[in-house]
Protein backbone atom coordinates (compact mmCIF):
# COMPACT_ATOMS: atom_id res chain seq x y z
CA UNK A 1 0.00 0.00 0.00
CA UNK A 2 1.50 3.72 -1.28
CA UNK A 3 2.61 5.65 1.83
CA UNK A 4 0.46 8.91 2.52
CA UNK A 5 1.42 11.64 4.46
CA UNK A 6 -1.08 14.57 5.44
CA UNK A 7 -0.15 18.00 7.16
CA UNK A 8 3.50 17.31 6.75
CA UNK A 9 7.06 19.68 6.28
CA UNK A 10 8.88 17.00 6.53
CA UNK A 11 9.72 17.66 2.66
CA UNK A 12 10.28 21.15 2.62
CA UNK A 13 13.23 21.58 0.74
CA UNK A 14 14.19 17.99 0.54
CA UNK A 15 15.87 16.83 -2.69
CA UNK A 16 15.06 13.68 -4.60
CA UNK A 17 17.01 12.20 -7.17
CA UNK A 18 17.08 8.76 -9.03
CA UNK A 19 14.12 7.64 -7.49
CA UNK A 20 10.55 6.08 -8.95
CA UNK A 21 8.51 8.74 -8.46
CA UNK A 22 5.61 7.04 -10.61
CA UNK A 23 2.04 7.35 -9.94
CA UNK A 24 3.14 10.35 -6.99
CA UNK A 25 0.28 12.16 -5.95
CA UNK A 26 0.85 16.10 -4.22
CA UNK A 27 -2.30 16.83 -3.99
CA UNK A 28 -3.80 20.48 -1.75
CA UNK A 29 -0.08 21.47 -0.90
CA UNK A 30 2.33 24.96 -1.26
CA UNK A 31 4.99 23.98 -3.92
CA UNK A 32 5.80 27.70 -4.22
CA UNK A 33 9.55 27.24 -5.22
CA UNK A 34 9.31 23.48 -6.48
CA UNK A 35 11.85 22.12 -9.11
CA UNK A 36 11.15 19.32 -11.17
CA UNK A 37 14.99 18.97 -13.29
CA UNK A 38 15.83 16.36 -15.84
CA UNK A 39 12.94 14.11 -15.43
CA UNK A 40 10.80 11.95 -17.47
CA UNK A 41 7.45 10.36 -18.29
CA UNK A 42 4.89 10.25 -20.92
CA UNK A 43 2.03 11.41 -18.61
CA UNK A 44 1.97 14.45 -16.35
CA UNK A 45 -0.70 16.21 -15.16
CA UNK A 46 -0.18 19.67 -13.19
CA UNK A 47 -3.33 21.87 -11.83
CA UNK A 48 -3.49 24.44 -9.55
CA UNK A 49 -4.10 28.58 -8.80
CA UNK A 50 0.35 29.37 -10.52
CA UNK A 51 1.33 33.02 -10.86
CA UNK A 52 4.39 31.69 -13.12
CA UNK A 53 5.17 28.05 -14.21
CA UNK A 54 7.74 27.00 -16.53
CA UNK A 55 8.28 24.14 -18.63
CA UNK A 56 11.69 23.67 -20.08
CA UNK A 57 12.28 27.06 -19.61
CA UNK A 58 9.15 28.85 -20.75
CA UNK A 59 6.54 30.34 -18.84
CA UNK A 60 3.54 28.76 -19.45
CA UNK A 61 1.55 30.42 -16.90
CA UNK A 62 0.24 32.99 -19.36
CA UNK A 63 -0.70 30.50 -22.19
CA UNK A 64 -2.51 28.20 -20.03
CA UNK A 65 -4.64 31.39 -17.94
CA UNK A 66 -6.16 32.33 -21.90
CA UNK A 67 -6.62 28.97 -23.17
CA UNK A 68 -8.81 28.25 -20.07
CA UNK A 69 -10.22 31.79 -20.42
CA UNK A 70 -11.41 30.81 -24.39
CA UNK A 71 -12.65 27.64 -22.93
CA UNK A 72 -14.63 29.08 -20.53
CA UNK A 73 -15.71 32.75 -20.40
CA UNK A 74 -17.23 33.03 -17.13
CA UNK A 75 -13.89 32.82 -15.47
CA UNK A 76 -13.31 36.23 -17.21
CA UNK A 77 -16.15 37.53 -15.91
CA UNK A 78 -16.06 36.12 -12.55
CA UNK A 79 -12.08 37.16 -12.12
CA UNK A 80 -12.88 40.51 -13.75
CA UNK A 81 -15.82 42.15 -12.33
CA UNK A 82 -15.31 45.00 -10.44
CA UNK A 83 -18.60 47.34 -10.28
CA UNK A 84 -22.22 46.06 -9.84
CA UNK A 85 -23.04 45.54 -12.98
CA UNK A 86 -20.42 43.43 -13.67
CA UNK A 87 -21.28 41.24 -10.96
CA UNK A 88 -24.82 40.56 -11.80
CA UNK A 89 -23.47 39.79 -15.78
CA UNK A 90 -21.45 37.30 -14.13
CA UNK A 91 -23.96 35.66 -12.32
CA UNK A 92 -26.29 35.77 -15.15
CA UNK A 93 -23.54 33.46 -17.13
CA UNK A 94 -22.97 31.46 -14.23
CA UNK A 95 -26.62 30.59 -13.77
CA UNK A 96 -26.91 30.08 -17.20
CA UNK A 97 -23.64 27.78 -17.43
CA UNK A 98 -24.90 25.51 -14.07
CA UNK A 99 -28.27 25.54 -15.60
CA UNK A 100 -27.18 23.59 -18.92
CA UNK A 101 -24.69 21.57 -17.10
CA UNK A 102 -27.36 20.10 -14.32
CA UNK A 103 -29.69 19.69 -17.62
CA UNK A 104 -26.54 17.20 -18.92
CA UNK A 105 -26.17 15.30 -15.88
CA UNK A 106 -29.72 14.63 -15.44
CA UNK A 107 -29.31 12.71 -18.71
CA UNK A 108 -26.93 10.59 -16.72
CA UNK A 109 -27.04 7.41 -14.42
CA UNK A 110 -27.65 8.46 -11.03
CA UNK A 111 -25.30 6.12 -10.37
CA UNK A 112 -22.28 8.14 -12.27
CA UNK A 113 -23.20 11.19 -10.40
CA UNK A 114 -21.41 9.92 -7.41
CA UNK A 115 -18.80 8.62 -9.05
CA UNK A 116 -15.34 10.11 -8.72
CA UNK A 117 -13.04 10.43 -12.00
CA UNK A 118 -9.27 10.35 -11.27
CA UNK A 119 -10.05 10.63 -7.32
CA UNK A 120 -11.95 14.30 -7.68
CA UNK A 121 -14.80 15.34 -5.96
CA UNK A 122 -18.18 13.76 -7.69
CA UNK A 123 -20.65 15.94 -9.18
CA UNK A 124 -22.79 15.78 -6.43
CA UNK A 125 -20.24 16.48 -4.30
CA UNK A 126 -19.01 19.56 -6.14
CA UNK A 127 -22.54 20.69 -5.61
CA UNK A 128 -21.98 19.95 -2.03
CA UNK A 129 -18.56 21.91 -1.88
CA UNK A 130 -20.64 24.87 -3.79
CA UNK A 131 -23.34 25.07 -1.53
CA UNK A 132 -20.27 25.41 1.48
CA UNK A 133 -18.69 27.84 -0.26
CA UNK A 134 -21.69 29.99 -0.33
CA UNK A 135 -22.90 29.83 2.74
CA UNK A 136 -19.46 30.70 4.30
CA UNK A 137 -18.80 33.68 2.19
CA UNK A 138 -22.16 34.84 1.66
CA UNK A 139 -24.61 33.30 4.08
CA UNK A 140 -22.47 33.66 7.33
CA UNK A 141 -20.07 36.39 5.88
CA UNK A 142 -21.90 38.95 4.09
CA UNK A 143 -25.64 38.40 5.45
CA UNK A 144 -24.41 36.98 8.57
CA UNK A 145 -27.34 34.52 8.91
CA UNK A 146 -27.74 33.42 12.79
CA UNK A 147 -27.40 29.50 10.93
CA UNK A 148 -25.57 30.04 7.48
CA UNK A 149 -24.57 26.56 7.10
CA UNK A 150 -27.06 23.73 5.18
CA UNK A 151 -25.80 20.30 6.81
CA UNK A 152 -24.75 19.15 3.33
CA UNK A 153 -22.54 21.21 2.68
CA UNK A 154 -18.63 20.12 2.06
CA UNK A 155 -15.51 21.82 3.05
CA UNK A 156 -12.45 21.72 1.70
CA UNK A 157 -10.41 18.52 2.75
CA UNK A 158 -8.37 20.68 4.90
CA UNK A 159 -10.79 21.18 7.36
CA UNK A 160 -10.56 18.98 10.75
CA UNK A 161 -13.63 16.88 11.07
CA UNK A 162 -14.69 18.70 14.33
CA UNK A 163 -14.45 22.02 12.91
CA UNK A 164 -17.20 21.02 10.34
CA UNK A 165 -19.42 18.85 12.79
CA UNK A 166 -19.82 22.24 14.95
CA UNK A 167 -20.61 24.38 11.94
CA UNK A 168 -23.14 21.93 11.70
CA UNK A 169 -21.85 19.92 8.52
CA UNK A 170 -22.57 16.12 7.78
CA UNK A 171 -19.67 15.00 5.76
CA UNK A 172 -20.37 11.57 5.35
CA UNK A 173 -24.12 12.34 3.99
CA UNK A 174 -25.14 10.83 1.28
CA UNK A 175 -27.81 13.07 -0.31
CA UNK A 176 -29.46 12.48 -3.91
CA UNK A 177 -28.65 15.05 -6.60
CA UNK A 178 -32.08 16.33 -6.59
CA UNK A 179 -31.65 17.14 -2.30
CA UNK A 180 -28.66 18.82 -3.13
CA UNK A 181 -29.97 20.50 -6.18
CA UNK A 182 -32.80 21.89 -3.93
CA UNK A 183 -30.61 23.67 -1.45
CA UNK A 184 -28.15 25.28 -3.98
CA UNK A 185 -31.25 26.68 -5.76
CA UNK A 186 -31.92 28.11 -2.15
CA UNK A 187 -28.55 29.74 -2.00
CA UNK A 188 -28.61 30.74 -5.61
CA UNK A 189 -31.65 32.49 -5.15
CA UNK A 190 -29.67 34.74 -2.41
CA UNK A 191 -26.60 35.32 -4.40
CA UNK A 192 -29.23 36.58 -7.42
CA UNK A 193 -31.03 38.48 -4.69
CA UNK A 194 -27.11 40.04 -3.68
CA UNK A 195 -25.78 41.17 -6.69
CA UNK A 196 -29.04 42.68 -8.00
CA UNK A 197 -29.07 44.90 -5.23
CA UNK A 198 -25.56 45.65 -5.15
CA UNK A 199 -24.43 49.31 -4.81
CA UNK A 200 -20.69 50.89 -4.84
CA UNK A 201 -21.25 51.14 -1.61
CA UNK A 202 -21.97 47.53 -0.39
CA UNK A 203 -19.39 46.41 -2.30
CA UNK A 204 -16.73 48.55 -0.15
CA UNK A 205 -18.57 47.45 3.08
CA UNK A 206 -16.16 45.63 5.83
CA UNK A 207 -17.87 42.09 6.95
CA UNK A 208 -17.76 41.68 10.01
CA UNK A 209 -17.09 37.98 10.32
CA UNK A 210 -15.46 35.76 8.13
CA UNK A 211 -16.08 33.07 6.00
CA UNK A 212 -15.63 30.54 8.73
CA UNK A 213 -13.36 29.66 12.22
CA UNK A 214 -10.80 28.17 9.64
CA UNK A 215 -9.61 31.35 7.52
CA UNK A 216 -7.37 33.90 9.28
CA UNK A 217 -8.60 37.03 11.05
CA UNK A 218 -8.17 39.58 8.34
CA UNK A 219 -10.72 42.34 6.40
CA UNK A 220 -13.21 40.55 4.32
CA UNK A 221 -15.08 42.92 2.26
CA UNK A 222 -18.27 42.53 0.37
CA UNK A 223 -16.67 42.38 -3.11
CA UNK A 224 -13.98 39.88 -2.05
CA UNK A 225 -16.37 37.40 -0.48
CA UNK A 226 -18.73 38.15 -3.25
CA UNK A 227 -15.76 37.39 -5.84
CA UNK A 228 -14.46 34.46 -3.97
CA UNK A 229 -18.25 32.73 -4.63
CA UNK A 230 -18.45 33.88 -8.37
CA UNK A 231 -14.47 32.17 -8.43
CA UNK A 232 -15.55 28.71 -7.15
CA UNK A 233 -18.92 28.63 -9.34
CA UNK A 234 -16.81 29.32 -12.35
CA UNK A 235 -13.59 26.95 -11.58
CA UNK A 236 -15.77 24.00 -10.09
CA UNK A 237 -18.15 23.97 -13.08
CA UNK A 238 -14.71 23.21 -15.01
CA UNK A 239 -13.85 20.56 -13.14
CA UNK A 240 -17.17 19.32 -13.27
CA UNK A 241 -17.96 19.44 -16.97
CA UNK A 242 -14.08 17.90 -17.59
CA UNK A 243 -15.34 15.00 -15.19
CA UNK A 244 -18.86 14.49 -16.83
CA UNK A 245 -16.88 14.28 -20.45
CA UNK A 246 -14.65 11.13 -18.74
CA UNK A 247 -17.99 9.79 -17.33
CA UNK A 248 -20.10 10.14 -20.56
CA UNK A 249 -17.07 8.13 -22.56
CA UNK A 250 -16.70 5.26 -20.50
Amino acid sequence: MAAEYEKSDQFRGARISESDLSGLEVRDCAVDGLKIVDCYGEDVYVGGQFTRIVVNDVDVAAYVQGELDERQPERVLARGAVTPADYQAAWDAIEAMWAVTVDRARLMPQSALHERVDGEWSFVETQRHLLFATDAWLGNAVLEQEAPYHPLGLPSSGMPADVASALGLTLDATPSLDQVLAARSERMASVRRLVDGLTEAELDRVCRRKPADPYPDGEYVVRRCLGVVLGEEAEHHRYAARDLDTLARS
